[in-house]
């Protein structure tokens, strides 16, 4: 017998599934929201965000405080 289209499930039950499993395993879904890279004035912004910050009299102990918590060594 075959599998009619009916038959099959579909995007939004695979969906519902595939997310009972995740919470059977103990995780939940979050959302994130990011700034999209691929607007045309995103590099511009970024810029005018990032000199502005470099001002503010707390910098060099915003950036020391980064610098601490990042690993770039293992990246």
């Amino acid at each position: 017998m075959s599998m009619g289209a009916g038959d099959r499930p579909g995007s939004r039950e695979k969906a519902r599934r595939f997310r009972e499993r995740q919470r059977a395993r103990g995780l939940r879904s979050v959302q994130i929201w990011v700034p999209n890279t691929r607007l045309p004035d995103f590099d511009k912004e970024a810029h005018r965000q990032s000199l502005a910050v470099s001002h503010y009299a707390t910098a060099g102990a915003d950036q020391a405080f980064i610098d601490a918590i990042s690993n770039w060594d293992e990246v």
